[in-house]
C-alpha cells in the first residue's frame, strides 16, 4: 500500500499535528498562499497520486479565520486533492460547524447540517471522521459517504471515574434534548465504577430565543457530586442555569464536561459561575482558552483521533472506541 498522506490546514495545524504524531504518520507538505484580494491557493508540494490522503480541520470561528473561511478553504483542498489523483479523501473534521441547525422548526428554515453534507460529498471526499456532533441522527441522515462519528464521552467517564469514584455521582443532562448523550454517558461511568449511577436532568424550554423552565427532575435524596454533560458551550447559559438548579437542590459539587469549546467567551463565563466546581473540555476546536488551571481541565483528543486514524489504515474496527478510554492497539 503506498504511504498515505496527512495535510493539516493553517488554521488547525497545531492540532493537526498532534494528531498527526498519534496516528503514527509524517504530515504532508503543503503550500498555502494567500492574496490581498481574500483569495488562497492550496497545493500539494509532493505527488499525492493513488494515495490515501486525510484533510484534518476544525471548524471552529476564530478572528482570523471565520468558519466559512475554513469551511471554503477544506473544499477547495479536497477538491484539489481529487484534481491531482488521491485515491481515497478522509476529511477528519474533530468540530462539524453548522451541525446544529439540523431541522426545521420554524417555516422555510434551512437545514444546514445537509447542505454541509452536500458540499463535502461534492467535493470529493470518500469519508468523514468527525466528534460529538449536536444530533448523531441527522448526521446520519445527512451524509451518503461513510462517516466515523467518534465520541468524547468514554475519555470523560474515564477522568470522571479516575477523580471522584468514591462519591455519590449523578449525571445531569442540562436539557431534555441531551437526555441520550447522558444516558450513554452514564453507562459508561457505571462500567468504570462498577455500580449503578443516577441519571436526571433539567427541564427547559427555547421559544423565540427566550429560555424558560428549570424543574430538576430524578436527582435522588441526600447529598451528590453532579457531573453535567453538554455536547457544547457557547455561552454558557444553559450549563450555569442548571448547574444552579442542581445546588439549589442540594448537590455538593456540580462539575461540567463538555466536548466542544468554540468561544472563550462561553467557557470563561462557566469559569466565573459560583455554581459550577470544575470545566472538562477537549481541543476539539484547535485552541486551549486559558491555561488549565483548578477549575479548567483540557483533555487532548489527538490520542482518539490518532488511533481512528491508525485503524482506519489497517482495516481494523472502531467500535472499542465509543465503549472505553484508554484503548490499546490490541483491542
Amino acid at each position: 500500500m503506498m504511504r498515505p498522506c496527512f495535510f493539516a490546514l493553517s488554521e488547525s495545524a497545531a492540532l493537526g499535528m498532534e494528531v498527526c504524531r498519534a496516528a503514527g504518520l509524517e504530515p504532508t507538505p503543503l503550500e498555502e498562499r494567500r492574496f490581498e484580494s481574500g483569495e488562497f491557493k492550496l497545493r500539494p508540494l509532493e505527488s499525492v497520486r493513488g494515495r490515501t490522503a486525510f484533510v484534518f480541520q476544525s471548524l471552529a470561528n476564530t478572528p482570523d479565520a471565520p468558519v466559512a473561511d475554513r469551511f471554503v478553504r477544506l473544499l477547495f483542498l479536497l477538491q484539489g486533492l481529487r484534481d491531482v489523483g488521491a485515491l481515497r479523501l478522509v476529511a477528519v473534521i474533530p468540530y462539524l460547524a453548522y451541525a446544529r441547525k439540523d431541522r426545521r422548526t420554524q417555516l422555510r428554515d434551512p437545514v444546514n447540517t445537509r447542505y454541509v453534507a452536500q458540499l463535502i460529498e461534492a467535493a470529493g471526499c470518500d469519508q468523514l471522521v468527525t466528534l460529538d456532533v449536536h444530533n448523531p441522527a441527522a448526521l446520519d441522515n445527512a451524509f451518503r459517504i461513510p462517516v466515523d462519528h467518534l465520541s468524547a464521552l468514554p475519555m470523560l467517564a474515564h477522568h470522571f471515574a479516575s477523580l471522584y469514584g468514591r462519591e455519590q455521582l449523578v449525571v445531569v443532562s442540562p436539557d431534555v434534548g441531551g437526555v441520550k448523550r447522558a444516558q450513554v454517558f452514564r453507562e459508561l461511568l457505571a462500567e468504570h465504577l462498577g455500580r449503578e449511577v443516577p441519571l436526571a436532568f433539567v427541564e427547559k424550554r427555547r421559544a423565540e430565543g427566550v429560555v424558560s423552565g428549570g424543574t430538576l427532575v430524578g436527582m435522588p435524596a441526600g447529598k451528590s457530586v453532579v457531573v453535567m454533560l453538554d455536547d457544547l458551550c457557547a455561552t454558557g447559559g444553559t450549563l450555569i442555569r442548571a448547574a444552579e438548579v442542581c445546588r439549589d437542590a442540594g448537590a455538593t459539587a456540580v462539575h461540567v464536561a463538555v466536548t466542544h469549546a468554540p468561544l472563550a467567551e462561553g467557557i470563561a463565563a462557566l469559569r466565573a459561575a459560583d455554581a459550577i466546581s470544575t470545566v472538562v473540555t477537549t481541543d476539539s476546536v484547535g485552541m486551549r482558552h486559558a491555561p488549565d488551571d483548578g477549575k479548567l481541565v483540557t483533555l487532548s483528543i489527538a490520542p482518539l483521533l490518532g488511533l481512528a486514524i491508525r485503524r482506519t489504515l489497517d482495516g481494523r474496527p472502531l467500535a472499542p472506541l465509543h465503549r472505553r478510554w484508554p484503548v490499546s492497539d490490541a483491542d
